[in-house]
């Protein structure tokens, strides 16, 4: 499903709804992939940040390109706070749901 929602320069842009293949695709292309890491396993969603092989730096641009992309603000520090690419989701779909307001 997509939706819409108007920037702070009241650019108006099409959203579709942020999943974990979007977590995926932007940590692959912001911080890149271990050798060791498995994005695509079945525990992905679950598995710590840390045990992933991602530390803080890779959530501050994990959060950077999420603002860039989705056109949301995420306070510094916010998505650090999650432990695991699950948590990050329910945390960003929740800030998506407030602009969508």
């Amino acid at each position: 499903m997509t939706h819409t929602h108007r920037t702070t320069t009241g650019r108006q842009l099409a959203m579709a709804e942020f999943t974990l293949d979007d977590i995926k695709r932007i940590l692959r292309a912001s911080a890149g992939v271990d050798e060791q890491t498995d994005l695509d396993g079945a525990d992905f969603a679950d598995t710590a940040f840390a045990n992933l092989g991602y530390d803080s730096l890779a959530l501050l641009e994990l959060a950077n390109r999420i603002e860039r992309e989705y056109g949301i603000q995420i306070p510094d520090g916010d998505l650090e706070h999650t432990q695991t690419p699950r948590e990050a989701l329910a945390y960003v779909q929740a800030r998506l749901a407030e602009v969508r307001v």
